[in-house]
């Protein structure tokens, strides 16, 4: 260990040198295997992004498909770069604030609401989860000019555009394959398409995997600069913290969260094999372009706007609206609702650590 990181990790005051170091140390150990948790959890909760629509079309059994989904979340690893979690780890809080209080508060704030939404099988965002327990818990302990604005309010407007970019291109692929396909026979289709939906149903995966482990690659390598194990300078968090986020994801992918793969797949509209390619190819688009600019989406929200704009191209009715506004009030409370748990964790967490 640096000289560094060692002078930035001991309390001023009790024990001697060595017993300080240890009790820093566990510390940051704890909180990275709660950051593991955490994305454990979020690959768990959002396996439904990923699978919901395979498994209503019939397309992958669920087991199969969990298994599917997992592998791309891996394979994101060697795709995409580290932006999103350069935006997590150093575009939403000013140099200087986290420590680990604030990393507790953050995470647990997260996972409450994780939780919460999973046993009621809510579709809500990880991502914002994340998003408002880091606000919350820097907001109990510097108050809101400690925030980084533009990266607050960069992702609080895909709040709004990704499910309306998966809106939009949900709705131009029906539209797309319509045209292509319109002089072949209902059976043909659901033949192609069955097929198809396994390319899009990856692609899907892959910025599920993406997008999402990068969040929690952020918030370690937060905590890690806070705690002086990594300079702030550093372009990059270690390469075991990388693999470990991914790994955890994917985990939590195979083990599914059920409750919400009915809802996303079932309640919000019928899909069949031509639909869920194009929601999930639409899906898919929008989560590309987001992690390409640093930007950390809610895969959920994503989703289910191209679910929505896939059903709502045939017909209006052909969206259970009551369920769709149900999802919407979710995503309306996520940052809130995280970010006020996440404030009284931070809080206890004083009196421990």
């Amino acid at each position: 260990m640096s000289s560094r990181a060692s002078s930035s990790s001991i309390p001023e005051s009790g024990g001697s040198r060595m017993e300080q170091v240890q009790t820093a140390l566990w510390v940051v150990v704890l909180l990275v295997a709660l950051a593991f948790a955490f994305d454990f959890m979020n690959g768990f909760h959002d396996a439904a992004n990923s699978i919901a629509t395979v498994v209503s079309t019939g397309v992958l059994k669920p087991t199969t498909a969990v298994v599917f989904a997992a592998f791309f979340n891996l394979v994101a690893l060697g795709v995409f770069h580290l932006s999103v979690a350069a935006t997590v780890g150093k575009g939403i809080v000013q140099p200087g604030v986290v420590d680990t209080n604030v990393v507790f508060g953050a995470l647990i704030g997260a996972i409450f609401w994780n939780v919460l939404t999973w046993y009621y099988g809510i579709p809500s965002s990880s991502s914002h989860a994340l998003i408002g327990g880091i606000v919350g818990a820097v907001m109990a302990k510097s108050g809101a000019g400690s925030l980084i604005a533009a990266g607050i309010w960069k992702t609080v407007l895909f709040i709004f555009l990704s499910p309306l970019l998966g809106f939009l291109l949900g709705s131009f692929m029906v539209m797309l394959v319509s045209q292509l396909f319109r002089h072949s026979t209902p059976s043909k289709v659901d033949r192609w398409f069955r097929r198809l939906q396994l390319v899009s149903a990856g692609a899907y995966s892959l910025g599920h995997g993406g997008n999402d482990a990068q969040k929690t690659i952020g918030i370690i390598w937060m905590l890690l600069i806070a705690a002086g194990y990594v300079a702030v300078g550093d372009k990059s968090p270690p390469m075991w913290v990388i693999g470990s986020c991914y790994l955890a994801i994917g985990l939590g992918t195979m083990f599914g969260g059920w409750r919400i793969v009915k809802t996303m797949g079932q309640k919000i509209t019928k899909l069949r094999p031509v639909g869920g390619f194009c929601a999930e190819t639409g899906g898919a688009i929008t989560l590309f372009l987001a992690t390409a600019l640093g930007i950390p989406v809610s895969t959920t929200h994503t989703i289910t706007g191209a679910i929505v704009g896939v059903g709502s191209s045939h017909r209006a009715s052909a969206v259970r609206w009551g369920v769709a506004g149900n999802i919407v009030w979710a995503w309306i409370f996520t940052i809130p609702a995280s970010a006020f748990v996440a404030a009284i964790a931070y809080w206890i967490s004083l009196q421990i650590f």
